[in-house]
């Protein structure tokens, strides 16, 4: 998938600042694409080229001026276009921590747990910050009413994917850390 498909996904929830989409990225799509704000500017400038972006200059009194992002017809249009693609095949795990966690029996097993528990305390977090998002976004409805009612749920039910991959990962980190601990001690 090109970074262009998510910064268009980005942009279905409104006009906005490169800069408010690299914030913003983290609480939309970052439960399932990662960019960097250099990656979202430069790519919102090709997109911009092609047509698939508007921006528009908002003077700003004690500021720099922004640019403001939104999508095009012809963004919409891709959006649409993509959509309608078959997906690829589903993404292959490609994970250092797994190849340190492969190599664990040779290599040092403190470091190999100290970077699982910093796995796990990242897994922590993001659960908490995808938690406090689905709060806002249910803003005190049931799922079931906001599935009803909601203009878009596309945003809701991939964040109960990334959800779900945390929540995994936290349960793997703590069964990982007790297995190396048993090892440790049996050593």
């Amino acid at each position: 998938m090109a970074l262009r498909n998510a910064v268009m996904a980005a942009l279905l929830e409104g006009e906005a600042s490169g800069y408010d989409l690299a914030k913003g990225f983290d609480a939309s799509v970052a439960n399932f694409w990662m960019a960097t704000p250099q990656q979202l500017y430069r790519e919102l400038e090709r997109m911009e080229s092609e047509g698939l972006v508007a921006a528009r200059v908002v003077e700003q009194e004690r500021r720099p001026n922004k640019r403001l992002f939104s999508l095009t017809e012809a963004g919409l249009a891709a959006v649409r276009a993509y959509v309608a693609e078959p997906p690829a095949r589903p993404t292959a795990i490609r994970d250092e921590l797994l190849v340190k966690v492969q190599c664990a029996d040779v290599g040092d097993l403190d470091a190999v747990r100290v970077a699982i528990t910093e796995r796990r305390e990242w897994a922590a977090a993001k659960l908490a910050r995808y938690e406090r998002t689905r709060e806002r976004l249910l803003d005190g409805r049931t799922e079931d009413e906001y599935f009803a009612r909601a203009e878009r749920i596309g945003p809701y039910l991939t964040l109960l994917r990334g959800m779900s991959f945390e929540r995994e990962n936290l349960r793997w980190s703590e069964l990982a850390l007790r297995r190396l601990e048993q090892r440790a001690a049996a050593r």
